[in-house]
């Protein structure tokens, strides 16, 4: 199946944008779990960065199709209008 230059652009767009959603998600992940292991007592750090990574995980779910959890938390409308400035460069490109 041969794809148009745009069709083709609109995939890698896609490929790319989910590659950095799971970048996000693995890099918050890891550093919560070093919080955690290495620095007891630190609660507030964990909720934040357990915050951001479950921000991460919703749009991470969001790009892949799937519908969001009843309990997801709902991006932020900062994060909501990165993700659309970064959808309308990409279109432009």
């Amino acid at each position: 199946m041969r794809y148009s230059r745009a069709d083709y652009a609109k995939i890698l767009a896609a490929q790319n944008e989910l590659a950095r959603a799971e970048d996000d998600y693995r890099r918050l992940r890891a550093a919560y779990v070093q919080i955690a292991r290495d620095e007891p007592g630190h609660e507030v750090a964990l909720a934040m960065v357990g915050a951001d990574m479950d921000r991460a995980h919703v749009v991470l779910q969001s790009l892949i199709g799937l519908p969001p959890m009843p309990f997801a938390p709902d991006a932020s409308k900062s994060g909501r209008q990165e993700t659309e400035r970064d959808h309308a460069e990409q279109e432009g490109a």
